[in-house]
């Protein structure tokens, strides 16, 4: 009789953790499984990042809740980007949001059924991410940061009206950099300009880059390059020791101590994604979802830097400054 009971007892107790294991299995199904793949860190990539879950934090999918959200960065190592997105695939995630071009690159190149949103990527057909920009007819959509590399260099121009050699420091292998540079060859003579042009292959090269550079231009320009940028302190140091202004593709470089930009806001531009990664969760397509860019760019000047380096900035081009960094 008492084994009777015991055995009773043990398949109520096993048919209880049963029920609770069922409870535990369909909130975890219940929640948009979120993998985000990054190739480094640095200011604008991690504002993008934010602004993205903030938006849909503020629409109910909170970390934890609604949404589980596995974060990745590769550190700017390659190897490290694929075994991310493998690692995706296998999760079976519901939804990437892959940050910078090679990050969507190599999220792409592994996956063609996970919906992919992209943002910080330059030119997403160049790097055969989408079809074309209205209707991707992939499994990718999301958001460009294509800046206005013509209006940057013609700002050079305007903070030091005598400048005729300008150096450009980017990493060959970063599609997104190469597409910046062309724009910049095209533009730099009918500014004037001359480009003297530095590839970097590692992090490590970036301040022997700039070293290059010295006494050979009147101004550095630095395009929205995730290895260069993530480095960018080694340059301004250079820039400092040897009073060169530093004109760059995006904000978070000029808040960080270079001297201007004409740039988006990536921390709205990764918003907007969030908007397109709703979409999604509620049952649109990114094949039928058009890439979207930011079409307002700010002049942002930081002061302190034109001190450090040597510049004085004109009044005129002070005024037109959306933010002055003092």
């Amino acid at each position: 009789m008492k084994k009777l009971l015991l055995s009773v007892m043990l398949l109520l107790i096993l048919g209880l953790t049963g029920c609770g294991n069922e409870t535990s299995n369909s909130e975890d199904t219940a929640k948009v499984k979120l993998g985000i793949i990054q190739i480094v860190e640095h200011p604008s990539l991690d504002a993008a990042r934010q602004g993205f879950l903030d938006f849909l934090k503020e629409q109910g999918y909170v970390d934890g809740e609604k949404l589980a959200v596995d974060y990745q960065n590769a550190q700017g190592d390659q190897g490290s980007l694929q075994t991310i997105a493998r690692k995706f695939v296998q999760d079976r995630s519901n939804l990437v949001l892959a940050i910078a071009t090679p990050s969507a690159m190599m999220m792409a190149n592994e996956s063609s059924d996970i919906p992919i949103l992209i943002t910080a990527v330059t030119d997403p057909v160049s790097a055969k991410l989408v079809k074309n920009l209205e209707k991707p007819d992939t499994n990718v959509t999301g958001t460009t940061d294509m800046n206005p590399v013509k209006d940057q260099l013609k700002l050079i121009k305007e903070i030091v009206p005598n400048a005729k050699n300008v150096g450009i420091i980017y990493n060959s292998s970063e599609i997104n950099s190469k597409i910046q540079v062309d724009v910049a060859d095209q533009a730099a003579p009918e500014l004037g300009l001359q480009l003297r042009k530095v590839t970097v292959t590692a992090s490590s090269e970036v301040m022997q880059a700039a070293q290059s550079l010295v006494n050979k231009v009147d101004a550095i320009y630095l395009p929205t390059d995730n290895m260069v940028i993530s480095s960018v302190a080694a340059v301004l140091k250079v820039a400092e020791e040897n009073k060169l202004p530093v004109i760059t593709g995006e904000v978070s470089s000029v808040e960080n101590g270079a001297l201007a930009t004409i740039g988006i806001d990536y921390y709205q531009l990764g918003r907007t994604t969030g908007e397109m990664a709703l979409r999604i969760i509620n049952g649109e397509k990114p094949q039928e979802m058009a890439i979207q860019g930011q079409t307002g760019t700010d002049l942002v000047l930081n002061l302190q830097a034109a001190e450090r380096m040597g510049v004085t900035i004109p009044k005129e081009v002070q005024a037109k400054a959306k933010r002055l960094i003092e």
